[in-house]
């Protein structure tokens, strides 16, 4: 026992030291393309642990590591390297957005990874800090990220040791795309028609009633003429006597009284998912699934697809709604998108992020064992590079003030846009 306890004790010191050197000799630089793209890729694969008993969802970039920040307008990629190998990588994005009612420059830190055998060595740290001195060269106000509750490890170090504070708990809903039947559309009983919009009046309509959401694009125009992104569908009730509403109108007073939109962006363009360790009750209710509509076709039961291997994803962003009657409204719409995506043969899942205090969160469709994820958003203010010392406080003191309007019980009132080009 007492010579386990030796070798232990000099594993344990061996491995203290390495870490000493490697903080000594880390460098840090910005992603080429050219050079580090094995690497990169290579360092992905050794960080793709999932956990036991869940099922965990493993991105496929498709062979272009920054595939997740490209489509953003102004986006970094950093590497950490040790002896020439590539320990650790960080991305981040900047843009402006609209925070607490005003305009914010915002720097998004996302993709943190080291592999497992240099961890607990403060390369985690040290990315993260070169990504925010990225950030106040180029004068951003607000550094965020965004982590699932249950991952402590990112948690410690970015509330504990960063400095950063909790601000939303968003929820991500998942609905598997049926792969063997399109799913019952609203149909004119229902009373409910759906119109798509033409890119500018999607932009007017989401400019005037969620201009003042936390984190809405100020270039909500460059979003959704994207060409990732598929379109903005509105739905709405029909009124007897009416003429149909068709996506044209002069100014919100030709809208309908009732209706809600939103719009669909395809990740799978950008990357692939693939899920590994299947829980059982997923694959109870696969099997199950399949012998019922083989046994009784009239049924139409909803199959899970096959997450085995790599599949692509649409993801609704911009969801809202307005007068009564949502719930229907809402689901008609994601009725439609699903039927969109069922056509497009590897699309095998629908995706969307919503505040949990939105009441039409409940009639968003979704599959519990898919979903519950819960992100948690979290925030840091900077100070800018080129700050006048007469006006650092005062500048200061603005940015605290606001942070704290962010992170106080009364921002839960406020919404939440999730820009789909950093999902």
């Amino acid at each position: 026992m007492k010579n386990i306890m030796t070798c232990m004790h000099i594993v344990l010191l061996s491995l203290s030291r390495r870490f000493v050197l490697m903080l000594e000799k880390i460098n840090v630089r910005s992603y080429n393309g050219q050079r580090d793209k094995t690497g990169v890729e290579e360092l992905e694969k050794r960080c793709q642990v999932g956990s036991e008993g869940k099922m965990c969802f493993f991105m496929d970039t498709l062979g272009d590591p920054i595939c997740r920040i490209r489509n953003t307008p102004f986006h970094n990629m950093l590497v950490a390297e040790v002896d020439n190998e590539i320990v650790g990588i960080i991305q981040g994005t900047i843009k402006l957005v609209t925070l607490c009612d005003c305009l914010a420059t915002v720097g998004y830190v996302l993709g943190l990874r080291v592999v497992p055998l240099s961890r607990r060595g403060g390369i985690a740290t040290t990315l993260v800090r070169h990504m925010e001195q990225w950030f106040t060269d180029n004068q951003v106000h607000y550094a965020y990220m965004a982590t699932d509750k249950h991952n402590k490890p990112s948690l410690n170090l970015f509330i504990d040791r960063l400095g950063y504070t909790i601000f939303k708990s968003p929820l991500i809903l998942v609905q598997p795309v049926n792969p063997a039947a399109p799913v019952a559309s609203a149909g004119r009983r229902s009373g409910v028609e759906i119109s798509m919009l033409k890119p500018e009046k999607a932009e007017f309509l989401y400019r005037k009633y969620m201009g003042t959401t936390d984190f809405f694009p100020h270039d909500i125009d460059r979003v959704l003429n994207h060409k990732l992104s598929l379109g903005t569908w509105v739905s709405y009730r029909r009124r007897r006597g009416h003429v149909p509403f068709s996506g044209e109108f002069r100014d919100e007073s030709d809208m309908p009284e009732s209706w809600a939109m939103l719009s669909v962006w395809n990740g799978g363009d950008v990357y692939k998912l693939r899920a590994e360790g299947v829980t059982f009750p997923c694959f109870v209710y696969s099997r199950s699934s399949r012998l019922m509509n083989w046994a009784f076709p009239c049924l139409n039961v909803q199959e899970m697809p096959d997450f085995s291997d790599n599949f692509g994803f649409y993801f609704v962003y911009g969801l809202y709604v307005r007068g009564r009657g949502s719930g229907k409204l809402v689901r008609a719409l994601f009725r439609f998108v699903s039927n969109v995506a069922r056509e497009k043969g590897d699309c095998k899942a629908i995706v969307t992020e919503v505040e949990r205090m939105e009441g039409f969160r409940f009639h968003v469709p979704h599959w519990k064992l898919l979903s519950g994820s819960e992100d948690l958003w979290c925030i840091k203010s900077l100070k800018m590079a080129g700050e006048d010392e007469d006006d650092d406080e005062e500048e200061e003191g603005t940015r605290i003030r606001s942070l704290q309007q962010l992170t106080t019980s009364v921002r839960s009132k406020r919404g939440l846009f999730v820009d789909p080009r950093e999902v």
